[in-house]
């Protein structure tokens, strides 16, 4: 079996990339993580990845003229990695429609919520203020419209009374952390497809 190379982009500490690291540790997983790419020198992530043996870069925007050249720079790191596939996990950065469209098909999110409902940001807080009797989270192909591209996987967790932002978060971040490996692994075996 030749794995697909897989690339990460992140923000933060780098959970649900944590999670995708874990699960290609399986000999049976279809995809390998080859780079971990954030647009935060600071980001805890890149300490995990590099512990794991990983590739990894850090751009921050800001140092660029234009978002064109910061993605076109992306563009040359994941190429210089050989990715057949990318996933964001907590990457906060809109992107671009050249950069989006360049990897349309083969670039996956994974959103804190039940796409359509609550795009964007916040959605914990959102929820729990529409008082819905259930949230969720979703991996979902990367479209040049926000959030709007269609889902792979969901998973639904019930809203307790008594629920925080933070309760949710943790809460929701297990089913994350369930979803997201189980995704890429349908991406990359052609069982999910744009």
């Amino acid at each position: 079996m030749t794995r697909k190379r897989v690339a990460i982009l992140i923000s933060g500490r780098g959970s649900n990339m944590a999670a995708l690291i874990e699960a290609a540790r399986a000999p049976d997983y279809p995809a390998e993580i080859v780079g971990v790419l954030s647009n935060r020198a600071a980001a805890a992530g890149l300490e995990t990845a590099a512990a794991n043996g990983i590739a990894t870069a850090s751009l921050a925007q800001s140092k660029f003229p234009s978002r064109d050249m910061f993605e076109d720079t992306m563009t040359q790191i994941l190429e210089s990695w050989e990715v057949d596939y990318v996933c964001l996990a907590g990457f906060m950065r809109i992107l671009g429609e050249d950069f989006v469209n360049r990897w349309l098909g083969r670039m996956v999110n994974i959103h804190p919520s039940l796409l359509p409902a609550y795009k964007g940001l916040h959605t914990h807080e959102r929820a729990l203020a529409d008082g819905v009797s259930e949230h969720g989270c979703t991996v979902h192909f990367v479209t040049p419209g926000l959030d709007e591209g269609p889902a792979i996987l969901q998973a639904r967790i019930p809203v307790f009374a008594g629920d925080t932002p933070e309760t949710l978060a943790e809460r929701l971040l297990v089913e994350e952390h369930r979803i997201y490996p189980e995704a890429l692994r349908m991406l990359v075996s052609g069982k999910a497809k744009l």
